[in-house]
């Protein structure tokens, strides 16, 4: 991770504790010494992919830099009931302001990651990589990206700046792919930027038409059915990378990598995944 990402995230704990906390913690601030010292462990209590480790590290240290952290699982581990990520020991008042923060975060990335694990293990025995999108929770899109690769999956572009993606409406709006292409080359070339290029497209027809055309790196199929989609591969003949999307699902996505697509994305990743069950509690000696 650069150090312009950390700085971006350590910029982003803070609004997520200031959230959470405001004026202060009051409930903590009345029960809790100021001095008191203790130990809590991050306890899991559902079976996946563990992910946000080293992000909860970092706002654990956020919180107070004199907190110890003793991590025994790292990022990526498959995980069970019962078992142990880590220890985090110190000022029991820090403790317990970074908590529910520091949970929210990892039960996220962790579901995302679980997910993602099972949509990489269903088509390993091809050469399909899994794609999230942009489908993500506004202002998180670095954590559940960050998670997407912890689970064994692969980042599509992170938005609209990073790579030039011709969807349908910029197709239809701009007469049709030939043009929409062309325009985009241009831009590029007039505007001193060098950028993959990929495009989506509907039917086999329009396959054809980016064949023609050239000047991409990528032609995504979009709701193709499968047979549909084995045959455009037959047709792309290696000369541009695939992508498949639309509607991937664990029920479909093995015969969907069977048709030798490079590539498949996921919006499910990170739109509707369901958080994996972990706690933060007390270590009572």
């Amino acid at each position: 991770m650069s150090s312009v990402e950390i700085w971006d995230i350590i910029d982003f704990i803070d609004e997520a504790l200031i959230e959470d906390i405001q004026e202060g913690d009051h409930t903590t601030l009345a029960t809790i010494d100021h001095q008191a010292a203790g130990t809590a462990k991050l306890l899991v209590k559902e079976p996946g992919i563990i992910a946000g480790v080293e992000l909860a590290e970092q706002i654990l240290r956020h919180v107070n830099p004199e907190l110890e952290v003793d991590i025994f699982i790292p990022d990526g581990a498959r995980v069970e009931p019962g078992d142990v990520v880590f220890h985090a020991t110190g000022r029991v008042q820090a403790l317990l302001v970074a908590e529910r923060t520091m949970l929210n975060f990892m039960q996220r990335m962790s579901g995302i990651a679980t997910t993602t694990n099972l949509f990489v293990q269903t088509v390993r025995h091809t050469g399909a990589k899994i794609l999230d999108t942009r489908k993500t929770t506004p202002g998180l899109r670095t954590f559940e990206k960050w998670a997407v690769r912890i689970g064994g999956g692969h980042n599509h572009r992170y938005g609209l700046y990073d790579m030039i993606l011709i969807k349908d409406n910029h197709i239809d709006f701009c007469g049709g792919i030939t043009p929409a292409i062309l325009k985009v080359k241009e831009y590029l070339r007039d505007n001193d930027l060098n950028l993959r290029i990929e495009v989506e497209t509907r039917n086999l027809e329009e396959v054809a038409e980016v064949l023609r055309t050239g000047h991409v790196d990528r032609i995504m199929f979009d709701n193709f059915d499968v047979d549909t989609m084995r045959q455009a591969v037959i047709e792309v003949a290696g000369q541009f990378e695939t992508e498949a999307s639309g509607g991937v699902n664990l029920t479909t996505v093995q015969a969907i990598a069977e048709t030798g697509v490079n590539f498949i994305s996921v919006g499910a990743l990170t739109h509707s995944v369901k958080s994996l069950d972990l706690s933060f509690k007390a270590l009572i000696h």
